[in-house]
């Protein structure tokens, strides 16, 4: 990539502008496809209803497989969300990237460490949230020592290494997927500098690799926006679920 992010400061206090843009963009898609779908229900679907239905389905065999339904069938719109916020946001930098005075404006939010250590840590403090609500701090708090008591610093570093992997393994895999994506284009980029004859060649040379792996980097989006949905799940089932 080797761009800067476009920071500003206000009120004491920094932004990345272009994080707050591909939020925003991957929020407002997000929220016309459950309007779209959701706007006119038929009791047989189509389109974008069917579409919605569908992943309603999914994410009720991902909450099955993980605890029971009667506990886990309140926690069906967070994984809905979830899943298409993440692979929504996976997808945005695959087409292309937009710079702007070497300040790179355009990308996949989730190609940013912040946002998705900010999803982990969101996630992780909901699961927290929920295990006390469901099963009282008490009875919570027990879980902590058991199956021993001296276990409980273990515990501790394992909420923080859930937090990490859960976030980390998403940024990189989608940087690693953009970054290829760059140096790809690059090849034509730095062709055309020297010659329209080597630009052509760079640009024939980069494209099916290019092709190729705009595909794979789709499987591999929607791939870890299902993995961040499965754990997500697995450690709400295990702070909420009372035989774990």
């Amino acid at each position: 990539m080797g761009h800067e992010a476009p920071i500003r400061e206000f009120l004491g206090l920094t932004f990345n502008l272009s994080n707050v843009l591909m939020i925003t963009i991957a929020s407002v898609i997000v929220f016309i496809l459950a309007v779209a779908g959701t706007r006119t229900l038929a009791m047989q679907p189509t389109g974008i209803q069917n579409f919605v239905e569908w992943i309603m389905d999914f994410i009720k065999g991902i909450i099955s497989s993980t605890m029971d339904w009667k506990t886990g069938g309140r926690f069906l719109t967070l994984g809905m969300t979830l899943l298409m916020y993440i692979f929504v946001a996976n997808m945005l930098g695959l087409p292309f990237a937009i710079i702007v005075d070497q300040q790179l404006w355009w990308k996949s939010p989730t190609a940013d460490p912040a946002i998705t250590l900010t999803l982990a840590v969101m996630v992780v403090a909901l699961t927290h949230y929920y295990g006390i609500k469901m099963k009282g701090a008490a009875e919570y708090g027990k879980d902590f020592l058991k199956p021993l008591p001296f276990l409980f610093p273990l515990k501790i570093i394992e909420e923080f290494a859930n937090t990490l992997t859960l976030g980390l393994r998403l940024f990189g895999n989608i940087y690693a997927g953009e970054i290829l994506l760059g140096l790809l284009a690059g090849l034509a980029t730095r062709g055309y500098a020297e010659g329209i004859a080597s630009g052509v060649i760079g640009t024939v040379v980069a494209a099916l690799p290019m092709m190729v792996w705009q595909g794979f980097s789709i499987f591999v989006g929607a791939i870890q926006a299902f993995i961040f949905v499965m754990l997500t799940m697995v450690y709400m089932a295990h702070k909420v679920s009372h035989d774990h």
